[in-house]
């Protein structure tokens, strides 16, 4: 079999997926949104306010990421400091944690009876500030990402002319790790634009994202018409970022490796600088954790831990394991296929994003477009969670095949082992930690699912997600209480996940002691 028809029989599964589960899916949508788009439907003051203010808050958001985050970035790759290598670790919790965790632990905060005594409740800042919260972490990895690129020659040129620490991060810093922030930004717009669980529970009737009044539209209203015309709206702001998104990805050339400058001790007033870096991290990074774990001790304290068995908590823990675990072995599948297609085909490689751009609300109300015979299915349930889930193990397993060197499955080629026994003894042993990470991140992802499962789940298939938000919308503080401690819950079951990602192997401890 040649290497062309080996790649299309590899993709010939995902690619199927891809067409009946995401591509008919939109073009079902954007033939529902053409034919009911029209001005009269934007001179509505109304949903006027909902486009104006999901651009804005995107927008916001992004430039309070890049005014706090760079600077903490900035920070963290220059000053070598005790548990800076935990705290690198530890950067990206706020990213992995469900959207619904992220939401409680902000209205633990600043909701009414809120921790800190501030209600920002029926305010922007309330949005903004979670916002920031779970997309803080991309900006600081990015900007030290780009730091970390920057030749030490180039620095200590600079500094040998007489360039002050200010001038040298505008005229050498800045220029080199500009690229990076502006990709962040990209998808930090995407996910606050259409981001839905966080909207739906720190925006209120007021500042409601567009996402928001689609799902409303279609599940209290059975408004089509007009859900489909702000979709397509939805889907051609998506479709701009995310092309200006891959355009800087591409442009983020492989570069060559350099000797970075080694990060040093803070000296002197540098430790107060240090300092307020790490106490700005913990407040938009680690409060609204630490208030979710707070409120749900209060909770567990409040109604003992016989509420955890009653009959709705366990089968919201029953149905989130098993969907989950479904979903991740269909994942592991199609993202194997996926990436091994792509080793030879950008396109495929590219196509492997969709899921990524697409709001989940958008993809489920196609969904339900495009097959209405199948809305009450599990199958299309489970589907869905995979079809989210299976890019993360694409994406990292392509990065893994990338970095290998080609000529040992060339070796083993020329000693006479099969192509299937060559993936099996060379390939896949050096693959495993990425497919591992993959995964981690695909069950984290399936864990927290939100918006799909309010579109297409059945009052059997309770999930913690869908019944933490059952709970909120209920009165009474024992249902406010129930839904923190699931929350918790919620929580200590994707930080599992987040330890997988981010944790080193034994291996991994051994080569740094090594080196």
């Amino acid at each position: 079999m040649t290497a062309r028809r080996r790649t299309l029989a590899l993709a010939l599964l995902p690619l199927a997926f891809l067409l009946l589960m995401s591509i008919l899916p939109l073009l079902r949508l954007l033939q529902e949104g053409q034919g009911q788009f029209s001005v009269g439907l934007l001179a509505d003051s109304y949903l006027q306010w909902r486009i104006v203010w999901s651009l804005l808050q995107a927008a916001a958001s992004c430039v309070a990421a890049l005014l706090v985050g760079l600077p903490l970035a900035w920070c963290l790759a220059r000053y070598q400091f005790p548990g800076r290598s935990l705290t690198l670790r530890l950067l990206m919790l706020p990213f992995v944690m469900p959207t619904l965790v992220a939401g409680m632990g902000v209205l633990a905060l600043f909701g009414p009876q809120g921790l800190l005594g501030i209600n920002l409740q029926d305010t922007p800042w309330l949005l903004l500030y979670g916002n920031l919260f779970f997309n803080l972490p991309l900006v600081i990895r990015a900007a030290c990402e780009g730091l970390s690129l920057i030749p030490a020659s180039r620095i200590a040129a600079a500094r040998t002319l007489g360039a002050t620490p200010w001038r040298v991060f505008w005229r050498v810093e800045w220029p080199a790790v500009r690229p990076w922030l502006w990709s962040a930004l990209c998808l930090v717009f995407l996910y606050c634009f259409s981001g839905f669980g966080l909207a739906l529970l720190l925006g209120g009737q007021r500042y409601a994202t567009v996402e928001v009044e689609i799902y409303q539209l279609v599940a209290y209203e059975l408004n089509l018409a007009d859900a489909g015309a702000l979709a397509l709206l939805m889907l051609l702001v998506t479709g701009v970022m995310a092309t200006l998104y891959a355009w800087l990805e591409r442009s983020l050339a492989a570069p060559l490796k350099v000797d970075p400058l080694p990060p040093r001790p803070p000296q002197g007033a540098q430790w107060l600088q240090l300092l307020a870096a790490l106490a700005v991290l913990l407040l938009f990074g680690g409060l609204p954790l630490l208030a979710v774990l707070w409120r749900a001790a209060q909770a567990l304290w409040l109604l003992g831990p016989d509420m955890l068995a009653d009959e709705d908590v366990r089968l919201a823990l029953f149905n989130s394991a098993r969907f989950s675990a479904l979903a991740v072995l269909l994942a592991a599948g199609l993202g194997c296929l996926h990436a091994l297609a792509a080793r030879t085909s950008l396109a495929l490689r590219a196509l492997a994003f969709l899921p990524f751009i697409v709001s989940p609300v958008c993809l489920a109300f196609g969904l339900l477009l495009l097959y209405p015979q199948w809305t009450a299915s599990l199958a299309l349930l489970l589907a869905t969670y995979a079809l989210l889930a299976y890019p993360f193990v694409a994406r990292s397993l392509a990065g893994a095949l990338d970095s290998l060197p080609p000529h040992w499955p060339q070796a083993a080629r020329s000693l006479g082992a099969s192509p299937l026994r060559t993936f099996t003894r060379v390939l896949w042993p050096l693959l495993q930690p990425a497919f591992r990470r993959g995964l981690a991140f695909a069950a984290a992802t399936a864990l927290g699912e939100f918006a799909v499962t309010l579109f297409l789940s059945r009052p059997e298939w309770l999930t913690l997600t869908t019944l933490i938000y059952q709970r909120l919308g209920r009165p009474g503080p024992d249902n406010a209480a129930l839904a923190m401690l699931l929350s918790a819950v919620l929580m200590l079951l994707a930080l599992l996940a987040f330890v997988a990602i981010e944790w080193p192997s034994a291996a991994e401890r051994q080569l740094k002691k090594e080196s």
